[in-house]
């Protein structure tokens, strides 16, 4: 029986899915298999050593200690996409929000008595803005949101620029051919009306957004971020505001250094609420943490490298390693001084780790696991029956 812990409210739809007979799922349990997670912040939590794996119903895991959990080979697991339509919506509502002025003109009609017509027929032209109909705009990061973001956008007859050197085949097959690529962010951000963040944050990410980038951009620039908040220096975009560089900014992680800011528009943090989002993210999540636990194939991590096989044997052996020479020569070794005869194997590295899936045929001796674990370099051996269950752990 694995147990899993949940650490926020996880959409029914998605717990629903854990086979009973395997699973025990709630929100208080000690030593659990695994755990599910939202927005709880687990920097300063002890994870058990228990802990296999953990899944966040969402993209980013800035709020997970993913390093540490890699140094003891619990697999993270996102779940890229399955927000993305929900967030996309909010950047399209945004782009029109902040060109038309339509936020502060509800506030202001909102404040009026008397003869509320007479008063708007007057007053109206203080609220008006452009159209974004052959506006250019700038979509940095084509990854599952900002690939809808930048199709949308050429729908609505935008010119469209996007810009990610990492992009993935399936983002670029997704491409609008109306989209173009640049293949630098330079003029990219000096030619634009618009820009967009569809970035993860990272070291390499903190403070994209800065006085240098800004002081290269077109006065009157929008600046729409629903990715993360550390993506843009807070201090650099009111200094851009004041001096007429940057038009409107809109953030979906409110600071109070912009909350008063009338070229501010602070949302608060919506990009994935909605029950469509919340719902696709807490199925995808379970999905993922139930054949990671059952079958070891692990799609979607972050910090362990994609890896699936179909099983061809009767017992399953999942180890993960620190991607030095020589391990997969020590792994093998110590399964052939215990007779046990590989059927498949499949070895993948993601940086400084490695992952590997072998299914063996006849039994496993018990203490397989510990061994394998014991090895220098290795963080975590696993023993699987055909049936999902768990015959030892090291």
């Amino acid at each position: 029986m694995y147990r899993i812990k949940t650490l926020n409210k996880i959409a029914s739809i998605g717990l629903d899915r854990f086979p009973r007979a395997l699973f025990d799922v709630a929100s208080e349990l000690d030593d659990p298999d695994g755990i599910l997670v939202r927005s709880a912040d687990m920097h300063e939590v002890e994870i058990p050593g228990s802990v296999k794996a953990i899944a966040r119903a969402g993209a980013g895991t800035n709020n997970i200690p993913v390093q540490r959990c890699t140094e003891r080979g619990i697999v993270v697991f996102n779940t890229p996409g399955a927000n993305a339509n929900s967030v996309k919506e909010l950047v399209i509502a945004s782009l029109f929000l902040s060109s038309r002025r339509i936020i502060e003109g509800v506030s202001w009609v909102r404040s009026l008595s008397g003869d509320v017509a007479e008063q708007v027929e007057k007053e109206k032209s203080r609220f008006k803005g452009p159209e974004i109909r052959g506006k250019k705009i700038g979509v940095i990061g084509l990854g599952a949101v900002g690939v809808l973001v930048a199709n949308a956008a050429a729908a609505l007859g935008m010119q469209v620029v996007g810009y990610d050197p990492f992009i993935s085949v399936e983002s670029a097959w997704g491409l609008s051919r109306e989209v173009r690529r640049a293949s630098h962010i330079d003029p990219l951000i000096s030619d634009v009306d618009y820009i967009t963040l569809h970035l993860p944050l990272n070291d390499r990410t903190k403070g994209f957004i800065n006085a240098e980038k800004l002081r290269r951009m077109k006065p009157g620039v929008r600046i729409l971020n629903f990715a993360r908040g550390g993506l843009v220096d807070t201090k650099a975009i009111i200094d851009a505001i004041e001096s007429g560089t940057v038009e409107r900014y809109v953030t979906d992680f409110p600071e109070p250094e912009l909350v008063a800011n009338e070229k501010v528009l602070p949302v608060p943090h919506l990009g994935a609420s909605t029950p469509e989002a919340e719902d696709n993210c807490a199925v995808m999540a379970v999905d993922q943490m139930i054949e990671y636990l059952t079958t070891g194939n692990i799609r979607n991590s972050v910090n362990f490298p994609a890896c699936e096989m179909s099983m061809a044997g009767t017992r399953r052996i999942i180890i993960a390693n620190r991607n030095i020479p020589n391990m997969v020569g020590q792994i093998t070794t110590i399964l052939a001084r215990d007779q046990i005869n590989i059927s498949d194997m499949i070895n993948r590295h993601r940086g400084d780790y490695a992952y590997n899936i072998i299914d063996v045929d006849g039994e496993v001796p018990a203490d397989t696991a510990s061994r394998l674990a014991s090895i220098e370099g290795v963080v975590m051996a696993r023993v699987l029956d055909g049936a999902g269950g768990e015959l030892g752990a090291g």
